[in-house]
């Protein structure tokens, strides 16, 4: 059983993020995990905030109603790179706020495609199997989204200082050079001993990912696929 230091996170976990995968899984829609959410499993630290899957632009309405048919509420945002899932408390708890799943399908710097979810690891995440961000593409997007009203690196330092051996450094300097936000990112990392310095990339050591390799199957079993399929037919009739 895991073990949480954040009950506000721990909530939104246990209860909504298994579901949410098991809901995108059965429905057989491509996903991982992405965000703050993504460099917790990593090892980084615990979130409170939204819960965030990056989904392909494809899958936009098959992800919408798989989560709608197990009782979420599908929003459509302003913002034109995701759209939002509102899982709403029973009612013995209808004063709490409802969880929010972010559905994401173009993050900065890295939309979502067959080929970032492919570099995406298998990983256990409360005793289910599902992709999780690369670290490197994680950190693209963090650098990427840094802006002059958006400047905060609290938490960019964090996750960094988290995940850094899951780095290929020399990779995400090359894709995020272009940022001069990123760049001072770079120099503030390199001071407190995060990264290497520039020319100087070090051995990825993805242990995480590769101490689960072989402890359980990847891909669901066609079975369970089928089984899936009928009982949604039955209910439906």
């Amino acid at each position: 059983m895991a073990t949480f230091r954040n009950p506000s996170f721990q909530r939104i976990v246990e209860r909504t993020l298994k579901k949410t995968a098991a809901a995108l899984r059965d429905a057989e829609v491509p996903f991982c995990l992405i965000g703050s959410l993504s460099a917790w499993v990593r090892g980084g630290p615990e979130s409170s905030h939204d819960l965030d899957f990056g989904i392909r632009s494809a899958d936009i309405v098959r992800a919408a109603e798989a989560l709608e048919a197990i009782g979420m509420e599908i929003v459509i945002p302003p913002e034109d790179w995701l759209i939002k899932a509102l899982d709403r408390h029973p009612d013995d708890h209808p004063d709490e706020e409802p969880i929010l799943v972010d559905l994401i399908y173009a993050p900065s710097g890295v939309p979502i495609t067959d080929e970032v979810l492919k570099r995406a690891d298998y990983m256990d995440v409360l005793a289910h199997k599902m992709r999780v961000l690369d670290a490197t593409d994680l950190m693209v997007m963090k650098l990427l989204s840094l802006r002059e009203q958006h400047l905060n690196m609290t938490s960019t330092i964090a996750t960094a200082r988290a995940v850094r051996e899951q780095i290929d450094w020399d990779d995400l300097r090359a894709r995020c050079g272009h940022s001069p936000y990123a760049n001072g990112f770079f120099v503030i990392a390199e001071q407190l001993g995060i990264c290497p310095p520039a020319g100087e990339g070090s051995q990825r050591r993805l242990v995480l990912a590769e101490m689960q390799v072989g402890s359980r199957a990847d891909e669901l079993p066609a079975e369970r696929l089928e089984l899936v399929r009928r009982l949604s037919e039955r209910s439906a009739g």
